[in-house]
């Protein structure tokens, strides 16, 4: 029998931002950025309250299909529990629909509160695998879900061998050299408008190069960062989305003639630029901000965080 939780336990969450694919690793790499969201629940007697602010309080529902509150009440459900209402605050920092994974960063959110309230319960919390695999069901693919997860670099994949798709990822160690660089727009883009622009198939050489390419930026991000420029090539899907999104195409040609190891950030517009040089060519900073680029160095993100009976401070 599923376990009523209490009135009044309070749980909260803080999870990172992330840019996936970086190139070449089409829906498998992925990198947690140091932007993150914050979750508060708590837990009631009977209803739903949703409070947001920042990013997407004009535009995200009140009511049960807020993604955090689908997360927290999906996450009860498999550790065997449930609330009779549930109180959600949500305080935003990831922009959303640029390509930082907002929507991967709103499951893991919820889950990770979700583990918060049934930590101080007799029941077991979700592990990290389990919240890969949760979040990742959410996305339909695992690279955002799995930065966000366990922070940093990460490799992730799919197994279609059984009834149901299963997640896995693998933590890749960052080069110390590696300095992150994030320009997001003012425009949007949604993932289901911009996937659609892919191709069903593609050639022997293209899946060729792509595949030397994803294999080679392991190799440079986490051993040889001198690799980068080539590493970040790639024919699958950039090429695809850039009449969609010409201002971050151009940019992007931009960074990568000035040698700026620059990349979509997921489906797009907002690009990640790896580099180690000490600040980027003053071209590039110009042309961002002349053409509405927020552009921010950032370092890394972690793992998500969550706390049982503790609200994050504001």
């Amino acid at each position: 029998m599923t376990q009523l939780l209490p009135a009044g336990l309070e749980a909260s969450a803080v999870v990172s931002a992330s840019s996936a694919n970086l190139g070449p690793g089409f829906d498998s790499i992925g990198l947690a950025l140091r932007l993150s969201d914050e979750i508060v629940v708590q837990t009631a007697d009977s209803g739903l309250v949703v409070l947001v602010e920042g990013e997407g309080a004009e535009q995200v529902p009140r009511g049960p299909e807020h993604l955090v509150v689908r997360a927290v009440e999906c996450g009860l459900r498999a550790m065997g529990v449930r609330a009779g209402g549930l109180v959600v605050r949500c305080r935003n920092a990831i922009p959303h629909s640029r390509g930082l994974g907002s929507s991967a960063a709103a499951a893991v959110g919820g889950l990770a509160a979700a583990n918060g309230l049934v930590a101080q319960t007799d029941s077991r919390p979700l592990s990290e695998a389990q919240l890969i695999q949760l979040s990742s069901e959410f996305e339909g693919h695992p690279d955002n879900a799995s930065a966000a997860v366990l922070g940093g670099a990460v490799v992730s994949w799919i197994d279609r061998s059984g009834d149901r798709p299963r997640y896995s990822a693998a933590s890749v160690r960052l080069h110390p050299d590696i300095r992150l660089y994030c320009a997001i727009p003012q425009e949007r883009s949604l993932t289901a408008e911009t996937r659609v622009l892919l191709p069903t198939q593609v050639s022997h050489d293209d899946a060729r190069f792509n595949v030397s390419r994803a294999a080679l930026l392991v190799v440079a991000l986490s051993e040889r960062p001198d690799l980068l420029m080539p590493a970040t090539e790639d024919v699958l899907h950039q090429p695809q989305r850039a009449p969609a999104m010409p201002a971050s195409a151009e940019y992007l040609r931009l960074l990568r003639r000035h040698n700026v190891a620059a990349t979509l950030s997921g489906a797009g517009p907002a690009l990640i630029a790896l580099s180690t040089e000490p600040e980027l060519p003053a071209e590039v900073v110009e042309y961002g901000a002349a053409n509405g680029f927020a552009l921010t160095e950032m370092t890394a993100g972690e793992g998500v965080r969550w706390s049982p009976g503790v609200t994050v401070p504001g």
